[in-house]
């Protein structure tokens, strides 16, 4: 069964939501970066990528203009947001503030 979008960023660790699209060449600078976040920062972080062609009305609820477009839930909450890429030690520091 899959989780809905609610259940997935109400839960006690930060929630990483990456709002991107295959075609976008940023997009795919990101991945890695966030596969070298989550080594770094285990179990204190989950990731969820969701692409926003396949996705239109979920980009559309969170006013996602342009991708990649980040955005970190805390319990349900939208705590931070980033439209771009952003280097490891950046994404490391904004998401321990919400550990």
């Amino acid at each position: 069964m899959k989780n809905s979008f609610q259940d997935i960023i109400h839960q006690k660790v930060p929630v990483l939501v990456d709002f991107y699209a295959d075609w976008c060449g940023p997009c795919k600078m990101l991945a890695p970066i966030l596969q070298e976040v989550k080594a770094e920062l285990g179990d204190d972080l989950k990731i969820v990528k969701i692409d926003v062609d396949k996705n239109q009305s979920l980009a559309a609820k969170f006013q996602v203009r342009g991708v990649p477009t980040m955005i970190l839930f805390k319990e349900g909450n939208q705590v931070w947001r980033q439209s771009g890429v952003l280097q490891k030690q950046e994404l490391v520091s904004v998401i321990s503030n919400y550990k």
